[in-house]
């Protein structure tokens, strides 16, 4: 069983050109999961940017088209360099078509005389006092498996008045130490919001993917899940966007808007 690590590694071949090839057992529906796709090229533009030092900061990315199980290229791209920031392109091909593309800042730290602002931490019981839920097919996608869900909000086609989602997630299999991929792979582990409040499945592709990251991933443990929780923002049509959050503690990890396009 590979790892999202290994789903998500990237070799350069060329200067900005990179290779990958997602492995099977990702699968929402006919493409990888949507975290695998972000993943593997933020995975991109950070090697890229591997000399400077530079953490990311907020990436936003399309998912143009399914990414399926086979060979993958990506294409790097610095669109500006400054003293402390830069900001970088970078596109997903797979056979010669465009399926995902992403521009990301990464930054430096910066020592600052300011006030830093902590916004208060949602409640939740304990995590080790809430069962893990048996998310994963055949009700569930394939890649489900990969994750622990222990959920203090309801399962989806469940008929709910109001549009949210919460609970505790990690890897099923932790991996040594969190990356920023790792971080956006487990932003997009949950299905939307909308899908409480439907009493039956219906079809929903992610089509638009910002995140802020505001924590070094890499003091983030891995042996206790995060806290995730979403709530739906409003629809236009048939889109629908809502906001994501992952917590560890009293710490705001990461932020994550998210668009979907509702098929059925």
């Amino acid at each position: 069983m590979t790892t999202f690590a290994e789903a998500t590694a990237v070799k350069e071949t060329a200067p900005g050109v990179y290779a990958a090839t997602i492995p099977d057992g990702w699968q929402q529906g006919k493409g990888a999961f949507g975290g695998v796709g972000v993943g593997v090229m933020a995975r991109a533009l950070l090697a890229h940017e591997a000399a400077a030092g530079r953490p990311l900061r907020s990436l936003s990315a399309e998912l143009c088209a399914p990414a399926l199980p086979v060979a993958s290229e990506l294409h790097v791209a610095v669109l500006r360099q400054g003293a402390s920031m830069s900001f970088l392109d970078v596109r997903l091909l797979q056979e010669g078509a465009l399926v995902g593309h992403a521009t990301a800042s990464v930054g430096k730290a910066r020592e600052l005389d300011n006030v830093p602002y902590t916004p208060p931490s949602p409640p939740r019981p304990s995590w080790n006092n809430v069962d893990v839920a048996p998310i994963g097919p055949p009700l569930g996608p394939i890649f489900a498996q990969k994750y622990e869900f222990r959920l203090t909000g309801p399962l989806p086609f469940t008929g709910q008045s109001e549009p949210q989602v919460s609970g505790f997630i990690r890897e099923r299999e932790p991996p040594s130490a969190h990356d920023t991929p790792a971080i956006i792979g487990l932003l997009d582990s949950f299905w939307p919001t909308l899908y409480v409040m439907e009493s039956r499945p219906r079809p929903a592709v992610t089509v638009g993917y910002t995140m802020q990251l505001l924590v070094d991933p890499a003091s983030v443990p891995t042996d206790e899940p995060l806290f995730y929780q979403a709530r739906g923002a409003g629809n236009g049509g048939t889109y629908y966007v809502e906001m994501r959050e992952l917590w560890l503690g009293d710490r705001l990890v990461a932020l994550n808007q998210q668009t979907f396009a509702l098929l059925g």
